[in-house]
Parts: C-alpha cells; structure tokens; sequence
C-alpha cells in the first residue's frame, strides 16, 4: 500500500453517500452493476488520478465473477453508460466521474501525488476523459499542466 505516493500505509476511497441518489446508479444500473461500480471506485488498485492499471482477471478473481461477467460489465460501463475507458493493452482503466465520486478534498500532499501518478499513466488519452468531471480547480490545473508538458514534448 501506498503512504502519500511513496510509503506503506492503508489506502482508502471515500464514496459519497448521495453515490445511490445519481441516476443512472438509481435508476438504470442491475445489483450487479452497482456493485461492479463500487468496486472500480474503491479496488485496492485504485490511484489519486482515477486511472490505473488492472487487469480483468484480477477483477473477476476479486468480485468473484467469471471472465465473461466482467467483459459484459465493462462493454456495459463503456457503451451503455459511458462511465469508463479502458486500454487492453496498457490494460489501464479511466474512471469518467472520478472527480465527482473520489476527489473531494485538495492538499499538498494529493496534489504532489496527483502530479506523481499522472506520470505513471502510459495512456495519456484517459487523462482528459477523466478531467472532464474534475471541478476544483486546483486539481484540474495539474491534469491539465500536465496534458501541456506532454504535448510539448512530445509535438
């Protein structure tokens, strides 16, 4: 586990409790969905930055599930709710709402991580679908400082 980006300590996620008045989760998602969702936001792979590396057998070694739930559920989150992207070949996953569900407070320390495990992201294409639903503005500037540094050098 990580302390900060760099130390053993214990990780956690705090969800909102309005997480089950959203309607999309109220209203269109299965159990089975709403469980799936929980999981993406609090997995012991999660990041500071809502990407991260995970594989879908270890998600269905952690749910519990077969293989081919997790396909179907992760072709449901992508197409149907267009709530995640993920690269099977970086095999990284992009939480779309991160900065609504996860991000809620700001701070030295979690910005230096941000800035931390934004380097560790090899698509940088999921980068801006999760910016996408970052409000604070602190937060967005990294995400975007960034995108900026990368297309620099990289153009």
């Amino acid at each position: 586990m990580k302390k900060g980006c760099g130390g053993r300590m214990a990780k956690y996620r705090m969800v909102r409790s309005d997480f089950w008045k959203n309607p999309i989760v109220l209203k269109e998602m299965t159990p089975e969905d709403k469980y799936f969702y929980l999981y993406l936001l609090t997995n012991s792979r999660t990041t500071h930055i809502g990407i991260y590396p995970i594989t879908k057998k270890e998600m269905a070694f952690d749910l519990g599930v077969s293989l081919e739930s997790v396909h179907l559920l992760m072709e449901r989150f992508e197409e149907h709710y267009q709530m995640i992207r993920y690269n099977s070949k970086t095999r990284e996953i992009a939480i779309k709402s991160w900065g609504i569900e996860i991000l809620q407070k700001c701070g030295k320390t979690l910005m230096d991580c941000i800035c931390s495990e934004l380097k560790e992201v090899e698509d940088h294409t999921l980068i801006p679908y999760v910016l996408e639903s970052i409000h604070m503005e602190e937060i967005r500037r990294l995400y975007e400082d960034f995108l900026n540094r990368t297309s620099q050098r990289n153009g």
